[in-house]
């Protein structure tokens, strides 16, 4: 594995890139997605405005961004196991209060799968150091008296990128609640593709946190992109192909 280039003045550069394999993304999945994050956001549902350690507070435009993008990578990963014949549990598509969450990503074969989404042109797998310890355990769960332990991490990557396109309407930074539909005609607007840059397992987390993959709150990456807490890192270079993930879930 790499570590990201240490320019000076805490700034931070990828080194260890992966190209973006579009694959497109049926209709129905981006539905699906979208009813879930605007319940979830503009609806009954609770989601953080802040990431764990993070200092800013995100609006409600920013947190429908980030949760669409979340679940359509559970739903396209979820078809793209089934396509394998892998037994995949169902994605949760219950809406949850404040407090409550979904205690895992997705479980394949009985592993238990967690998803990190991002753009395209993305080439970090990210993971908020507050919420891990050197173990591997992720905090949250382990507070809830959940199961801690994730089996495999994988990144899903997404063209376009919809932070892109809602602030192209002026709604990233904006706390009004949209109709739904204007939404709908947004997203439809454009073609949609993704792509699995690769994926890691526990044990890799494991070593990323003892040899210190971090970059620290307040570090800039690849010059314009300021860091709101710190993270673990691990470039999409040196992620394993998904068909590496595939092949050790049906051993």
């Amino acid at each position: 594995m790499s570590k990201l280039t240490y320019n000076k003045d805490n700034h931070y550069s990828i080194n260890n890139k992966c190209i973006f394999n579009a694959k497109a993304i049926e209709v129905e999945h981006i539905d699906k997605a979208l009813l879930f994050a605007y319940s979830m956001v503009y609806g009954e549902g609770h989601h953080r405005n802040h990431r764990t350690g993070g200092l800013s507070r995100r609006k409600k435009g920013e947190v429908f961004c980030n949760t669409f993008q979340g679940k359509l990578a559970e739903v396209v990963l979820h078809n793209l196991f089934q396509s394998y014949s892998l037994k995949v549990d169902e994605v949760d598509f219950s809406i949850h209060g404040k407090g409550t969450w979904d205690d895992c990503d997705l479980k394949v074969n009985g592993k238990r799968i967690n998803i990190k989404s991002a753009a395209s042109f993305a080439n970090l797998l990210l993971l908020e150091a507050q919420d891990w310890d050197e173990n591997g355990n992720y905090l949250p769960n382990a507070l809830a008296g959940e199961n801690s332990q994730y089996d495999y991490f994988i990144l899903v990557r997404f063209k376009p990128d919809l932070k892109s396109l809602f602030l192209s309407k002026a709604m990233f930074y904006s706390n009004e609640i949209y109709d739904l539909n204007e939404i709908k005609a947004l997203l439809y607007s454009v073609p949609w593709f993704y792509d699995v840059a690769g994926c890691m397992s526990n044990l890799t987390l494991k070593a990323l946190i003892a040899q210190k993959y971090l970059i620290p709150q307040g570090a800039t990456l690849n010059n314009h992109i300021k860091m709101d807490a710190n993270n673990y890192y691990i470039q999409a270079g040196d992620l394993k192909p998904v068909s590496f993930l595939i092949d050790k879930i049906k051993s």
